[in-house]
């Protein structure tokens, strides 16, 4: 048994009735451990770069709620913004300055002319796919494996029989029917991007892609392939959608836009936002070229609505968010990220387990491989996950709380001072020793 096991009782008893009453025993599927093993964590709190789960033990905590939590847990400066929103009221089913302040601090900070609020990263993608398509009058949508756009049922599809072949349900419970209309195809190939075109180009609504993607790890775009993607749709007549629900104001002060567009020469006419501009909170937006955005109800045809859509207290929580993010936090989460990855490289290769280690602005990933870079879906799935459940129970034991899947995205904050990060870096080795011997072991 583990020491991790015999430090949860409490989140065992948790699991134990939350599997009772609710599938899987998690409300998203990545939380229950099944990836690495064990038992998940139930939190109790949090403060700033650390985690207090239901049994007492603290972690330095490198998932900050998967991306969000940019300014650390419980900033005081966005509790105070949100207890004041709390107590004039939660929901008004009406319009709030909040609202308008964020959507003017995102439209300020991107080439987003106009966006429109909604709840959830899910409901970005799925309102921008059909407002690209009633813009456009056409039906086909391209995307690329290994790309996560939500559980929306035509984007939970799975590759053809070729390179440029409508896709197949990626689930059960997706019809054929909402997948005959998108075709994927693999990241960061031209080539395949071309023959799409050629081959169903005055059919295609949008292009939709992560602006880095960080679904299947950090896999970073090529240099100039957003700039292609975005010409290559500019060219045929359709829309092309840059998801930043993750990017967006975390891989940078603009996102993956900041960090490459304005050198490249490419933008979006539409993007994706949630995580980040939520401030912990279900917010979520999609926006571009205001000539797009005002084919939405009521100004145009394309229906989009939303009860909780610009909730006071979300909108409240994201702007203070926002507004506290200067370029001086980006700095500290760009040096940050940099010196854990940098280590945990360093401590695999002493260990002698294959690896790369890949970043994108404040962003990185570690892949169990032994292939020299990562660029696609097919050199992601090459990873060792046993080693990196291996890995992964190591630093928990070690009170390092990494993401439960070796599939997915590090995150730091700008609480993360040098107590967390020695925390981290005094975690690396033994754990790296461990990946190590669970390789030796097969």
């Amino acid at each position: 048994m583990r020491r991790s096991d015999t430090d949860s009782r409490v989140s065992e008893a948790l699991f134990a009735r939350a599997r009772a009453v609710t599938p899987g025993g998690v409300n998203s599927p990545v939380r229950a451990f099944n990836a690495v093993g064990g038992t998940p964590r139930f939190i109790r709190s949090g403060s700033g770069a650390w985690l207090t789960d239901v049994d007492g033990n603290e972690y330095v905590d490198l998932i900050c709620s998967w991306g969000p939590m940019l300014l650390g847990h419980a900033h005081p400066e966005v509790q105070a913004a949100v207890q004041a929103a709390v107590a004039r009221g939660t929901s008004y089913g009406t319009p709030t300055e909040p609202e308008v302040e964020l959507a003017e601090e995102i439209v300020a900070r991107t080439a987003a002319e106009e966006v429109r609020l909604v709840t959830s990263g899910t409901e970005a993608t799925m309102s921008a796919i059909r407002l690209a398509r009633g813009f456009t009058g056409r039906d086909v949508v391209v995307k690329f494996a290994g790309c996560y756009h939500g559980h929306v049922d035509a984007l939970l599809a799975s590759a053809g029989s070729g390179l440029a072949t409508f896709a197949v349900p990626g689930t059960p419970g997706v019809p054929t029917s909402s997948t005959d209309l998108t075709v994927v195809l693999p990241y960061n190939d031209r080539a395949a991007v071309s023959r799409a075109f050629t081959e169903y180009g005055d059919r295609i609504a949008c292009l939709i892609t992560e602006a880095a993607p960080g679904n299947m790890g950090l896999v970073p775009p090529e240099p100039g392939f957003n700039a292609f993607l975005a010409e290559t749709c500019r060219a045929h007549g359709a829309l092309f959608i840059s998801d930043e629900v993750m990017t967006g104001f975390r891989a940078s002060r603009q996102g993956q836009w900041g960090l490459d567009g304005a050198v490249e020469g490419w933008t979006p006419d539409l993007f994706t936002f949630g995580k980040v501009m939520g401030g912990g909170f279900p917010a979520a937006a999609f926006g571009g070229r205001a000539e797009v955005m005002r084919h939405l109800a009521p100004e145009g045809g394309v229906y989009q609505a939303g009860t909780l859509a610009g909730n006071p207290v979300a909108t409240t929580a994201g702007l203070a968010t926002l507004r506290l993010a200067t370029p001086e936090v980006y700095q500290h989460l760009e040096a940050t990220a940099t010196v854990i990855k940098d280590a945990a490289a360093s401590a695999l290769v002493e260990a002698g387990v294959a690896h790369v280690a890949q970043s994108s602005g404040t962003m990185f990933s570690i892949f169990f491989t032994d292939r020299p870079q990562v660029r696609d879906f097919a050199d992601a799935s090459s990873t060792d996950s046993a080693a990196y459940g291996a890995f992964f129970h190591a630093m928990l034991d070690a009170g390092v709380h990494l993401p439960p899947s070796a599939y997915e995205v590090w995150f730091v904050s700008a609480a993360h001072d040098d107590r967390a990060v020695q925390r981290v870096l005094d975690a690396l080795p033994v754990a790296a020793r461990s990946a190590a011997a669970a390789q030796e072991s097969r």
